[in-house]
C-alpha cells in the first residue's frame, strides 16, 4: 500500500466533530484547523452550519452537516426538513442516517424513499451521504443498503455514525464499494484514528474520510481518543 502525503490524505478527510458538548469556540478552531490543512469539508451538528459557513466562506473547504443523527429513525419529512435548512444555511453535504429499523423489517420502499426526500431536499450540488449504519447489519443487509441508496441517487455510501458500537472496516468498505461499482462515493468513518488505518480504508475502497482524530492522522501520529 503507498503511502500518501499528508496533503493528499487531508483532501478526502471530513474534519468532524459531532459531539453534543462541541463550544461555538471549538466549532470556530475546526474551521481554521480545516482551511489551514486543506480537508475535504468540516462536518458539523445542524446548529453550528451557519456559524461554519461563515468561517468558511472564502476557502475550499465544505461544510457538511447530518440528518435523521445518529439514529436514522424520525421521519422522512423530519429528515428532509433538516436536510433543506441545513442547505438555506450554507451546507453542500448532508450525511443521512438510514433508517436501519426499515431495512433489517424489510421495507425496501421506505428505505428508498426516506433517502430520496432528503435527496430532493437537498437539492442540485449538494452531496447526499447515507450512513448504514454497518455494525447493525449483516452481510446481505449492507448490500441491499447500498443498492437502495444507488437506487434513490444518493452520491455515497458510507459506514457508521460512530454512535453504534463498532465503526469502519476494510472488510465493510470493500463490501460497499464492489455493491456499489466505480462511480458511487464511499465513505469510511468510525473509529478512525490513526493514518495508517485511514489509508487502509483508502486502499479497500473508501473516497471518503470521516473522523474526528483527522490531525493525528495526517501527522501521523496515534490518536486513543474517542468519537465520530
Amino acid at each position: 500500500m503507498t503511502s500518501q502525503k499528508p496533503n493528499e490524505l487531508a483532501a478526502i478527510i471530513d474534519h468532524t466533530l459531532l459531539k453534543p458538548g462541541a463550544t461555538e469556540d471549538d466549532i470556530r478552531g475546526l474551521c481554521r484547523e480545516a482551511r489551514e490543512h486543506g480537508f475535504a469539508s468540516v462536518c458539523v451538528n445542524p446548529t453550528w452550519v451557519t456559524l461554519a459557513a461563515s468561517q468558511l466562506a472564502d476557502s475550499k473547504v465544505k461544510v457538511c452537516t447530518v440528518a435523521g443523527f445518529p439514529l436514522g429513525a424520525s421521519t422522512s419529512i423530519t429528515k428532509a426538513a433538516e436536510a433543506r435548512d441545513a442547505v438555506e444555511n450554507g451546507a453542500s453535504e448532508i450525511d443521512m442516517v438510514m433508517n436501519v429499523g426499515a431495512l433489517r423489517s424489510g421495507f425496501e420502499d421506505l428505505v428508498k424513499g426516506d433517502i430520496a426526500a432528503v435527496v430532493e431536499a437537498a437539492g442540485q450540488g449538494v452531496i447526499v451521504k447515507v450512513i448504514i449504519e454497518t455494525a447493525l447489519l449483516n452481510r446481505d443487509e449492507k448490500i441491499k443498503a447500498c443498492l437502495l441508496a444507488q437506487k434513490a441517487a444518493a452520491d455515497f455510501v458510507k459506514t457508521s455514525t460512530g454512535f453504534s458500537g463498532g465503526g469502519a472496516t476494510t472488510e465493510d468498505v470493500a463490501l460497499m464499494r464492489e455493491t456499489v461499482g466505480p462511480a458511487m462515493g464511499v465513505k469510511a468513518s468510525g473509529g478512525i484514528r490513526d493514518r495508517t488505518t485511514a489509508e487502509a480504508m483508502v486502499a479497500a475502497g473508501a473516497t471518503r474520510i470521516g473522523a474526528s482524530a483527522s490531525m493525528a492522522i495526517i501527522k501521523g501520529e496515534d490518536s486513543s481518543g474517542t468519537g465520530y
